[in-house]
């Protein structure tokens, strides 16, 4: 059975960091895209940013560049999202998926950024 785990969510102040990881079971991560994925109270879920390890590509959504980086520890099996001087409008639902066609989700971690 195949689980992503998120976690590493909270409350942050505006211009503060959070770093979310993502940690696979049932599943190699290094042989499949991972994303990142927000979704805001009323709004439609959108990609922050994805990694292939195969094709060595990464790619971020412009709201995020040069905020955000995206990282992978083979060993653990895990995916990071390292978000950098958060704003307001980024507090969401954030959630990693993998697999083709995004085929699994994680459950989901809270972030929000409020002073």
């Amino acid at each position: 059975q195949v689980q992503l785990v998120e976690s590493g969510g909270g409350l942050v102040q505006p211009g503060g960091s959070l770093r979310l990881s993502c940690a696979a079971f049932g599943i190699t991560l290094d042989n499949y895209a991972v994303g990142w994925f927000r979704q805001a109270p009323g709004k439609e879920r959108e990609g922050v940013s994805c990694y292939s390890s195969k094709y060595d590509i990464t790619h971020y959504a412009d709201s995020v560049k040069g905020r955000f980086t995206i990282s992978r520890d083979k060993q653990k099996n895990t995916v990071y999202l390292q978000m950098n001087n958060l704003k307001p409008e980024e507090t969401a639902v954030y959630y990693c998926a993998a697999g083709t066609g995004w085929r699994y989700w994680g459950q989901g971690t809270q972030v929000t950024v409020s002073s």
